[in-house]
């Protein structure tokens, strides 16, 4: 690829439900959750009109072992990331499936209750990714 590019994702929102802490063969944490974000506009009749935008978030290592044991569902955060997609064959239809995700490198917890801390980590390629299955899509 010619020149430069930029792939950074920043959202506060509120988690969905509490984070999916699991371990990979090789024993490498990660947490599936998903954070949801909101806008709220008036349309052309005055009425307020409210959307709410899901994101599939992915922590790795150190930063998913602290997701597991500080978020809960509902749960006020920043994070930072990248967004990655990936496709897999559904066995029960062979159609192409695809998701995409956040890679979360940064996260913030906004409630009070957790005192604005920081966690982070060094954006890593992971040595394993989880296999997709059906089961695991949509968060």
């Amino acid at each position: 690829m010619a020149g430069k590019s930029l792939n950074k994702v920043m959202l506060i929102g509120n988690l969905g439900k509490d984070p999916e802490l699991s371990y990979t063969a090789s024993g490498v944490a990660v947490a599936k959750f998903s954070v949801a974000t909101g806008e709220r506009w008036k349309d052309q009749e005055g009425n307020t009109q409210e959307r709410t935008e899901w994101h599939n978030i992915i922590a790795w290592r150190k930063l998913a072992e602290i997701c597991g044991q500080y978020l809960k569902k509902g749960s006020k955060v920043y994070l930072e990331g990248r967004l990655q997609t990936r496709s897999w064959d559904d066995k029960n239809t062979g159609v192409k499936r695809y998701a995409t995700e956040i890679i979360a490198d940064d996260l913030i917890m906004l409630d009070a209750k957790g005192g604005n801390a920081t966690m982070s980590e060094t954006p890593a390629v992971p040595e394993e990714s989880p296999t997709a299955e059906k089961d695991d899509l949509p968060f």
